[in-house]
């Protein structure tokens, strides 16, 4: 018997879910990274000029291809065209693999944010604290098991009572914060006579010095896998979040939405994080530092180097990473949940009791292998003098393996066999205008593809 399915009770709920997914750990800790390494504006023109094309067409496609269906990932491909399910298989797929590990970040966000509100930023900045804690037996598993706990509640509580409602809180209290704190980065004085404003040069400023066909390739490949990997395709949610969307909504408004609010966020992140590291630590650092090691490690030294305030700046600056941390971790639960429940007709309880239980067992695995089951592995994507444990591994096989595989599967999927005019007219079924009409089919059929190959290649190691 088909059970009536949940939906979000506004389009304004779904958004703020949607964007809460897409608004994750990459908009903070890797775009900022990305823009100052690669040209300031000039990454940002390009950036801009891919979201309003490569990103508007994934994202159009999965949300549509959800409302359609009425079914998460790992059903709706194959209700749309039945040779086509192994597509949902890979896409339910990678959220299971993404869940692990993303909870156990959540966690070492959460051990941060309780430093620092409790009065101990200062401990959080020396040489060798991260390093001594995710090394530690039971630390980062009580942190990671805390965040999981809480994450699975709100999955628990379901699509209006928990998702759209935490959403709604959380969303707005991240946005302001983002805000605050980047216009307090712009009033900062730092070392050798560097300001917040310098860092906002870094950012905003297009710096062509160097840069040769070859490197504007690099740029473009670095702007469309931040992109990608940060508007939340190609791993179930926006499928999912799509079938949660009632059918007399304006999907296309919606989607445009999600655009503007990721965005915004991706760049409020940049005028956060650039101008404090480039005034207190100069822009070849905020060069060199990127993911854990920008936000565990160089944020908090340059929070000490604020005095007194920093440990204030630091507090509000690690819970609003940990709300970001917490509605994308609910996204990513909320894919294999639902499709738990759309396969096998389990009811939530059990789906995410189940889930909950296995991601668990997994994220132990996973944080003892920074210690008991700790080796080193060289991965296509690992820097030169680095190496990679189990959790980039997860993380390898998930974003830059599986991720594009699922992606240029829709795109051959919506471009060739069921052809675009689907989704065109399930965007548009309200009588809704569909601004970039024209471009959807050529972008869907020829483009994107392409692009994701590429991508695909890149992650392979085929240009380092």
């Amino acid at each position: 018997m088909e059970t009536k399915r949940n939906s979000f009770s506004s389009s304004f709920g779904f958004v703020l879910a949607a964007a809460g997914s897409a608004i994750g750990l990459g908009n903070i800790w890797r775009f900022p990274y990305l823009a100052a390494k690669d040209g300031g504006g000039l990454f940002l023109v390009t950036y801009l000029v891919l979201a309003l094309t490569f990103g508007f067409t994934l994202i159009l496609t999965e949300v549509a291809i959800g409302r359609k269906t009425k079914q998460s990932c790992l059903t709706a491909y194959g209700k749309l065209h039945k040779p086509s399910k192994w597509i949902g298989v890979f896409a339910s797929i990678v959220p299971f693999l993404i869940l692990p590990y993303y909870s156990i970040i959540g966690g070492w966000v959460l051990k941060y944010a309780v430093a620092f509100c409790t009065g101990h930023g200062t401990d959080a900045a020396k040489d060798g604290y991260f390093g001594g804690f995710i090394t530690d037996y039971m630390p980062p598993i009580v942190f990671d098991v805390i965040f999981l706990a809480a994450t699975a509640f709100v999955i628990y509580l379901g699509v209006n009572k928990g998702i759209e409602a935490i959403s709604k809180i959380l969303m707005p209290i991240l946005l302001l914060v983002v805000i605050g704190i980047a216009i307090f980065s712009l009033t900062i004085t730092g070392e050798d006579g560097r300001t917040g404003m310098d860092g906002l040069k870094t950012l905003v400023v297009p710096d062509f010095k160097g840069v040769g066909a070859k490197d504007y390739f690099m740029i473009v490949m670095d702007a469309m896998g931040q992109l990608f990997y940060s508007i939340s395709v190609a791993m179930g949610i926006m499928v999912t979040y799509g079938s949660y969307f009632k059918d007399d909504s304006n999907l296309v408004k919606s989607v445009n939405q999600i655009e503007i609010f990721d965005t915004l966020v991706a760049f409020l992140a940049g005028v956060m994080v650039i101008p404090p590291v480039v005034a207190f630590m100069g822009v070849e650092d905020m060069k060199n530092s990127a993911g854990p090691s920008l936000m565990f490690v160089a944020l908090p030294k340059v929070f000490e180097k604020m005095g007194a305030v920093g440990n204030i700046v630091g507090a509000v600056f690690f819970i609003m990473v940990l709300f970001a941390a917490l509605t994308s971790c609910i996204s990513i639960m909320e894919a294999v949940v639902a499709s738990l429940i759309d396969q096998f007709g389990w009811s939530r309880r059990k789906a995410t009791i189940i889930e909950g239980v296995i991601a668990m067992a997994i994220s132990i695995v996973i944080c003892l292998g920074y210690n008991k089951f700790y080796f080193e592995v060289k991965l296509p994507n690992t820097a030169k003098d680095g190496s990679a444990q189990l959790l980039d591994i997860f993380d390898y096989l998930s974003n830059n393996i599986l991720m594009p595989i699922v992606a240029i599967g829709t795109c051959i999927l919506i471009g060739w066999i069921v052809k675009p005019k689907t989704i065109i007219d399930e965007a548009t079924k309200n009588g809704e205008k569909l601004g970039r009409k024209a471009m959807y089919p050529v972008m869907i059929k020829f483009i994107a593809p392409v692009m994701l190959f590429v991508l695909l290649l890149g992650s392979l190691g085929l240009f380092n």
